[in-house]
């Protein structure tokens, strides 16, 4: 599990190796994620927009963008989270995971970004 607090905000990362939705002898490996987005901030915040870095050690590292997660936008009021479950795929037994979420303070209006801390994809064969 890998934890990160950026501006107020904690996000925490959970992964799992979904056997039932690889293929090992055609080099696929899926991975779930499991994220919580907790507001330590006094004021409400709104998630925006989500930019991933995603590395897979036998490709080229590819950039993904889009609005919200899992076509949410969520609103989190201090003390409040939101957790979600999303996946990747990789043709590679190693990879990993990185980005950000852009956030909007509801207070003031500005916009920020909170970091998603690296988190690693690893087939679990490759760990022994």
């Amino acid at each position: 599990m890998e934890t990160a607090i950026t501006e107020g905000i904690e996000i925490t990362v959970d992964t799992n190796f979904r056997s039932d939705f690889s293929s090992i002898p055609e080099n696929v490996y899926f991975f779930n994620y499991r994220i919580t987005i907790q507001n330590h901030n006094n004021f409400d915040v709104q998630l925006l927009k989500r930019d991933w870095y995603i590395f897979d050690s036998l490709n080229d590292t590819s950039f993904v963008s889009g609005e919200g997660v899992v076509g949410e936008q969520p609103l989190l009021k201090p003390s409040q989270n939101f957790t979600y479950t999303s996946g990747c795929e990789l043709q590679s037994e190693i990879g990993y995971m990185k980005g950000f979420y852009t956030f909007k303070n509801l207070n003031n209006g500005e916009f920020f970004q909170v970091f998603i801390p690296k988190f690693k994809l690893i087939y679990p064969p490759k760990l022994n």
